[in-house]
This record gives structure tokens, C-alpha cells and sequence, in this order.
């Protein structure tokens, strides 16, 4: 995971693991003598009675096979899967022997008499990679350029974005300046000339010198160089541009990586029959960043899939009234929850029946015990792609925003919210000034990168509670809420300064180009639609009455 893996878990952390591995015991002393005086009546039962007794003895020691390594009995743990293979072997009418049947018992009675003080205090718990999360304000990126001019207009264009940008043009300059403060994304030149080493070299050593990673992308005259993007690769470079730089399309991939290291928290659904080991799933995924919900009735999944909405769904194969991959399959059925991720924790080793589960419905299988290390990887792997996957196909694909339809829905749901909440609501719709100019004079490609670096602006400059859709061709539609008109104006007029303070490139000249906008507040007498329309009224009028500027319409209330 990273450089502090091993390094002690938080005090409250293993204050709640102590409690839960402390509950397990106390669970054990109860449990263990149970098994074993089950077992005793196997001896004396009819063939009926001792089938119904190896279901729930089965069932028992798959659980505790699962359970018991987790909290430091990994002995007890193994003893329990192997017993719990020949309970199936039983049930299979693979062994029907006195003798066999003797020996089975005489193992759960021995398996009764263990000691139950908890283990889990000498076996460590590693710590778990705690995700990290966003902090407020303005990014800070720092950019090694050796050529000045090129360095120094992306150090303008990116500050135009909403980022504190800062030119290096040697690795002396830089390295002073991550003495003092450490920036959220670093851009270096692949080649930097007159210096001792080349920047994918530099970005190497840093990498080793620093305790976290920075995301790194890397400027490069020779893209398609495998030997170049390999280099690049092993410095932890997330992206590879060629110049001249399409710093529109840059700043889209800085956002992605953004998203994925400092996004919203991951959401992970349990279900497991076992609540002590559910509730330490819980406990470590919690601690790493994550929301988590434990299903303990699997029919309220569907509540729990509607109300959570979970990005990652990890489900045990052997529980009782409902198994792990029928309630896999029931979440397969509805085409809402396509996307969801399935995996399975058990303490199943038979691959046949690994398989077979997978084959059902499911994403992948992990064998319990498993550390928590390699739980919160395998979850926030999943999540991760899971979550791009999702908004890869909800998403515009030039600009990466919310699709028509589903800014469009945008707008209902917040205008449901503010007049449940009584709070005041904007929408915005915004269209860029002589568009079809652009086209005709510079070509298809140009029009494409000013409206990404639209997209990219108004993501960078909107709250992450906002919403923001390309509601079509070079118009956008935005959903502001706790916003009223007013505010939404001084928002939406900065961006436009913003938005012509620009300067593209094409065919080797530079342009600029002005945004109009138009301003809508939520009232009682407004659906959905007529709050989209009249926000596009009072775009039309601000295009109407000249380009490059922002309107608010008139109120309902005030309408005679």
C-alpha cells in the first residue's frame, strides 16, 4: 500500500478491533461447547435427524472458519474449515462409516474444549491505508519547464482555471520550493536541457524522496516513444502530453486525478451473517475513508440499494435462507445495479464452488481470513474503477459533464429540494458567443477545445455541490443550490471574465472567445421546465442585448 503499512493503527481504532475481538472470545466460550455437545448427538441420531444436525454444524463451523482467523485464532481457524469440509463430505454420502463418523466427532469435541481468551491482541492488525481527503481552497501546481515561454503560458492559462500555479525552469528552483511547501500535482518536462539528469529522472528520485506520491504528468516532444512513456511510467507519471501542450485537455486529466485521489467517499455495502465480522469490515473500511452500510436482513436489499447506493457490494457465499450468490443474482436481475461490483468473502476454498458463484453473479472472490490491508485494496480498487466506469457512461464524452438528460433530472431534483427546504435555488444556462465562427474560421478541433476549456472552468470554479451538464453543442446548463439569482450573477459573471481572459491556439495564431448567460431562481409557481425556460429566455436576452454578459430573469411571484 504505501511506506507506513506497517506502521501502529490509530489508539481509537484499536480500541474498537480490542472491543470486537473481546466480544469474539466471550462469543467462543459460548459457541465451542455448543459445537461440541452438537456433535455428541450425532452418535445417537436417526439418519434424518443427524442430516438436519450437519446442515447447522456445517453451517457453524463455515463461520467460525471465516471469522476466527480475522481475530487472531488462525489455528482455530483452520480447524474449523477442515472440519467443515468433512461435514460436507458426510452430507454427500461420501463417508458413511461408524469409524469416520466417530473420528468427526471426537474432533468437534476436541474442538469444544479450546482455549477462548482472545488471540487477536498477539497477532497485530497492520494498518490500513487511510484514503486521503480534499482540502479546501484553490490547488497549487508546480510546473518544471525549461523553455520559459512555454512554462509561462501554461502557468497563465492554468491560473485562468482556478489554480495557483507556479513556473520552474530548473530543478534547483523547485526543489526550494518543495522544501517549503509541498504542491497537489507536479507537471515536469520529460527532457529539461542544460540540466544534469532529464526531468522523468528527477521526477524519479522525488518520487522516492517523498512519503506520498504527487500526481505527475509529464510534458514530452515524442509522445508515441515507447522507451519515453515507460520511463514515464515507472517516475508515476498519470498522463503523457506533447507539445505544444493542449492545456485544456491537461487540465481535464489534472481533475481526474483529483477525482480519484480526493473524491467523494467510496460506499461499501456488507452483508454477512456473521455481525462481529461484519462490524470489522465496518471498522477498517470506515477508517480508510470510506461509508459503510451492513445488510443484515438480505430482503431490505433493495432498500439498502436505493437509499446507499452503494459503489461496492461485498456478500458472503454461506448464509442461511438466502446464500451469497442467489442475492448476488437478485442484484443482477434489476439493470439499475448492472455496474455494482460484487464480491465475495468466504471462507469457501473449493474452487469449483468459487467459480460456479462467480459465474452466477459476482466480480471476484476473497478468501477469509483476509488482512486489512489487502480488504481496503481490494474494496477501494473496485470502487475506483467502478465509480469511472459510471461516470464514464453517464458523462459527456468531450467534456466529461452530466449528459442532457441527466442535468435535466438535475434541475427537478434540486427544485423538489429547495421548495421542501424553503431555500432558494438557481439555474443557469450559458452558451458561448458566435460559436459557429469559431468553427468556419478555425476548424472543427479548435471549436472541441473551446468547449472543453469552458467545461473545465465552470467544474473549476463551481462548488462540488453544484451540479453541471453540456445540455447540447456549445450550451450548458448548471444547477446552483442555496444559491439565490444574485449570488449565482457574481459567481457566473467572474467565470465569464475568466472565460475571455483565454487565449487559444490554432493554425499558429491565438483567439479568444466571450460566454452569455442566463439566470433562473426557483419560486413556487415554476415547474422544472419552465425554470429551464426561463433561465434560456434570459440567455437569449443577454445575447440579444450585445454578448459577454449575464442576465437573471424575472420572478413568477412578480409576474402580472
Amino acid at each position: 500500500m504505501d511506506k507506513h503499512e506497517g506502521s501502529a493503527i490509530p489508539q481509537a481504532l484499536q480500541q474498537h478491533l480490542q472491543q470486537l475481538g473481546q466480544q469474539f472470545s466471550e462469543r467462543l466460550s459460548q459457541e465451542l461447547p455448543q459445537l461440541a455437545q452438537q456433535a455428541s448427538q450425532l452418535l445417537d441420531a436417526d439418519e434424518a435427524e443427524r442430516t438436519r444436525l450437519l446442515q447447522e454444524l456445517r453451517h457453524q463451523l463455515h463461520r467460525l472458519a471465516g471469522s476466527a482467523g480475522t481475530f487472531g485464532f488462525s489455528q482455530l481457524g483452520q480447524q474449523a474449515r477442515e472440519l467443515e469440509q468433512h461435514a460436507e463430505r458426510w452430507m454427500e454420502r461420501l463417508l458413511r462409516q461408524q469409524q469416520s463418523l466417530n473420528e468427526f466427532v471426537t474432533a468437534l469435541q476436541a474442538l469444544g474444549e479450546q482455549p477462548t481468551s482472545s488471540g487477536a491482541a498477539t497477532e497485530p492488525v497492520g494498518k490500513a491505508r487511510k484514503l486521503p481527503r480534499q482540502e479546501e481552497g484553490s490547488r497549487t501546481i508546480y510546473i518544471l519547464e525549461g523553455e520559459a515561454a512555454v512554462g509561462e503560458n501554461m502557468r497563465q492559462t492554468l491560473s485562468n482555471f482556478g489554480y495557483r500555479a507556479e513556473h520552474f525552469n530548473s530543478t534547483a528552483g523547485l526543489d526550494a520550493a518543495l522544501q517549503q511547501h509541498l504542491p497537489d500535482a507536479l507537471i515536469i518536462d520529460a527532457k529539461l536541457p542544460g540540466e544534469a539528469s532529464c526531468g522523468l529522472d528527477y521526477a524519479h528520485q522525488l518520487r522516492e524522496r517523498l512519503d506520498e506520491p504527487l500526481p505527475l504528468l509529464v510534458l514530452t516532444d515524442q509522445q508515441d516513444d515507447f522507451a519515453t512513456q515507460l520511463h514515464a511510467v515507472r517516475a508515476g507519471a498519470m498522463g503523457l502530453f506533447s507539445k505544444p501542450v493542449d492545456i485544456p485537455q491537461l487540465e481535464s486529466r489534472l481533475e481526474r486525478c483529483f477525482s480519484q485521489q480526493h473524491g467523494e467517499p467510496y460506499r461499501v455495502l456488507i452483508a454477512d451473517d456473521d455481525q462481529d465480522l461484519a462490524s470489522r469490515y465496518s471498522l477498517v473500511l470506515r477508517d480508510a475513508g470510506m461509508l459503510v452500510e451492513i445488510l443484515s436482513e438480505p430482503a431490505r436489499i433493495f432498500t439498502h440499494l436505493r437509499d446507499f447506493n452503494p459503489e461496492v457490494v461485498l456478500l458472503d457465499v454461506n448464509m442461511p435462507h438466502c446464500t451469497g450468490p442467489e442475492l448476488a443474482q437478485i442484484i443482477r436481475c434489476n439493470d439499475d445495479w448492472l455496474r455494482i461490483p460484487i464480491i465475495y468473502l468466504s471462507a469457501e476454498t473449493d474452487i469449483g464452488k468459487q467459480m460456479n458463484a462467480l459465474i452466477k453473479a459476482g466480480d471476484d472472490f476473497v478468501t477469509k481470513p483476509i488482512s486489512d490491508n489487502a480488504l481496503v485494496a481490494t474494496v477501494f480498487s473496485r470502487a475506483q474503477r467502478a465509480r469511472l466506469l459510471s461516470d464514464a457512461l453517464a458523462r459527456d464524452s468531450l467534456t466529461g459533464l452530466l449528459k442532457h438528460a441527466d442535468i435535466k433530472e438535475q434541475v427537478a431534483i434540486e427544485l423538489e429540494r429547495a421548495l421542501r427546504s424553503g431555500d432558494r435555488a438557481s439555474v443557469v444556462m450559458l452558451d458561448i458567443d458566435h460559436f459557429k465562427r469559431v468553427n468556419d474560421e478555425h476548424g472543427h478541433a479548435a471549436g472541441d477545445n473551446v468547449i472543453r476549456a469552458l467545461a473545465n472552468l465552470l467544474r473549476q470554479r463551481l462548488r462540488r455541490v453544484d451540479s453541471l451538464g453540456r445540455y447540447g453543442g456549445e450550451e450548458f446548463l448548471a444547477v446552483l443550490p442555496d444559491c439565490t439569482p444574485e449570488q449565482a450573477r457574481l459567481i457566473v459573471d467572474e467565470i465569464r471574465q475568466r472565460f475571455a481572459e483565454l487565449r487559444f491556439i490554432a493554425d499558429g495564431g491565438e483567439f479568444s472567445v466571450s460566454l452569455s448567460a442566463g439566470i433562473a431562481g426557483t419560486d413556487v409557481n415554476s415547474d422544472a421546465e419552465q425554470l429551464r425556460e426561463r433561465a434560456d429566455k434570459a440567455l437569449y436576452a443577454a445575447k440579444h442585448s450585445g454578448r459577454n454578459q449575464v442576465q437573471i430573469a424575472a420572478s413568477e411571484e412578480h409576474r402580472g
